[in-house]
């Protein structure tokens, strides 16, 4: 990857000019909206490129003033980078480029006139995670060896954060019935929901999966759950439900029998 890129002008459009950078291999797209079009202005924009992505071996461009000039030669020879010309009259010979500044130009000129920059980052946060026709893979699995993280995956199901939001690894100790997060071995989310069901070691426990599947854990490949899922989402629902839970476990009935109790007593003595 990055290894041979493509370079070339876009523009005008709407009175803007972009310098258009394609990588050959993962089909990774760079636009950067130029105020200028000078070898000075492209080797600024292609210096702060090379600083993320790094150094290729080959850079093909057409034969553009900024391009051929002295200025511009000693720039891509200082840093060991081999300049390929696409053939004068035959633009196919630079296709990838080509293609881009088309797909760049007809996405851009559908664009109303307004930031620019935000419109640039847009288009290329699509071009970046949307699979490649011909690889069939999206450009930054390509290009950086994994996928970027889009909205769509936030409101997958499948989709979770590197550690649950309501988790903490304060807790140590777990007992019957505490509701935790367990780290998944099996694919998808690296931390599950379950419910410890029994304490078998010191530091070990036996859970229960939302699906009903059993796993051994340890200690360390737990999280303690600060949310019960069971509770309303209603703060107050929750507050009148633990209320009530309070007084039918331990209250008025118990309450009532005291006096009753100390009541009998008192008449049997006398």
């Amino acid at each position: 990857p990055w290894a041979r890129i493509h370079i070339d002008f876009a523009g005008p459009v709407q009175g803007q000019t972009f310098l258009i950078v394609v990588d050959a291999y993962s089909k990774w797209l760079e636009v950067v909206h130029m105020k200028s079009t000078t070898s000075e202005a492209t080797i600024a924009a292609l210096r702060k490129l090379f600083a993320t992505h790094g150094l290729p071996d080959t850079l093909v461009s057409d034969n553009g003033p900024q391009f051929v000039s002295r200025t511009f030669e000693i720039f891509l020879a200082e840093l060991g980078i081999r300049h390929a010309l696409s053939a004068p009259a035959h633009p196919a010979t630079n296709g990838q480029a080509e293609i881009m500044v088309k797909l760049a130009k007809g996405t851009l000129k559908k664009l109303e006139p307004g930031e620019w920059q935000e419109k640039i980052d847009k288009l290329l946060f699509t071009q970046h995670v949307t699979p490649n026709t011909t690889t069939h893979r999206c450009p930054a699995e390509l290009l950086m060896g994994r996928r970027l993280r889009t909205v769509l995956d936030r409101v997958h199901p499948s989709y979770s954060s590197e550690t649950p939001l309501d988790s903490t690894t304060k807790i140590r100790n777990f007992l019957p019935g505490d509701w935790v997060y367990a780290q998944s071995y099996t694919g998808g989310p690296t931390w599950v929901p379950a419910m410890v069901t029994k304490v078998t070691g010191p530091r070990s426990y036996r859970i229960e999966l939302e699906d009903g599947r059993s796993w051994a854990r340890h200690v360390d490949q737990l999280r303690g759950r600060i949310t019960n899922p069971r509770d309303s989402l209603d703060p107050r629902g929750r507050e009148t439900v633990s209320s009530g839970e309070e007084t039918e476990g331990l209250g008025p009935a118990r309450e009532e029998n005291t006096p009753e109790k100390g009541t009998g007593t008192s008449l049997g003595s006398e």
